[in-house]
């Protein structure tokens, strides 16, 4: 019996010490992208794995890191008007959006998604693509520390920089060289609200060739772009020298 009791205390001990173990190893993970840039996410490999399968012509990664200084503030509000206008308001999660797609998706069609941008950046920095409840909780804890630890400006830079805009073509910076032959400091409304339009599927939407459906969302987006006042709607997370341009 006490051995019994031993060896429970020993696996008890055990799972406590893996546990924090994970728990310290994922804020480490955090904190050191606080201030470096992703080299890579798992989400990029897998493309280029993909890629790579189909002996596409072009298989590598389009991808170039630039700070929130070097992107004009019409791509930031660009993504807010388009994928999260609560962004600067909510602490990670908008519950209502939530409910409403899960109440969506009870009713069968095509599955639409109620997350954040701060839920985007959380699986596509630190998790793999799917649709299981463990990783929807695991999601969950990395935004939440994502929020307490970077802050909305930096999951802004971050998540400028790494969600897909084409093909195989991550962030702004590439799609905005690939696109329109500028960088992204360059950019104007009506170009931020083009790349802002292929986000719910770069593969299947182009800013390259826009369909009538992609130019139709270009225009919604840029209207809402207007009337969220414009980029001093943003002004919490721009840096200064944008802050004093408005």
């Amino acid at each position: 019996m006490n051995r019994k009791r031993i060896g429970l205390k020993h696996v008890k001990l055990l799972f406590i010490k893996l546990v924090l173990s994970l728990f310290l190893l994922s804020v480490a993970w955090v904190l050191l992208y606080k201030w470096v840039a992703p080299p890579a996410t798992l989400h990029m490999l897998q493309r280029r794995a993909e890629a790579g399968a189909a002996a596409k012509e072009d298989p590598y990664i389009k991808y170039e890191f630039v700070a929130l200084e070097e992107i004009s503030a019409q791509l930031p509000l660009a993504v807010v008007a388009s994928e999260d206008q609560l962004f600067l308001e909510h602490n990670g999660f908008d519950f209502e959006a939530i409910m409403d797609a899960f109440k969506r998706n009870q009713k069968g069609g095509n599955i639409r998604g109620g997350s954040t941008i701060s839920q985007q950046v959380a699986k596509n920095v630190f998790l793999w693509h799917g649709r299981s409840y463990l990783r929807k909780a695991v999601e969950a804890y990395f935004t939440f520390l994502i929020e307490v630890i970077w802050g909305k400006e930096r999951i802004m830079e971050v998540y400028l920089n790494i969600a897909e805009m084409g093909d195989g073509v991550f962030g702004v910076e590439a799609a905005s060289q690939k696109y329109f032959n500028k960088p992204a400091k360059d950019v104007g409304r009506q170009q931020a609200a083009l790349l802002a339009a292929v986000l719910p599927n770069p593969i299947k939407f182009s800013a390259k060739r826009p369909s009538g459906y992609t130019l139709r969302r270009r225009v919604r987006i840029a209207r809402a772009m207007g009337r969220l006042g414009g980029t001093t709607y943003i002004n919490d997370i721009l840096p200064e020298k944008d802050n004093e341009k408005n």
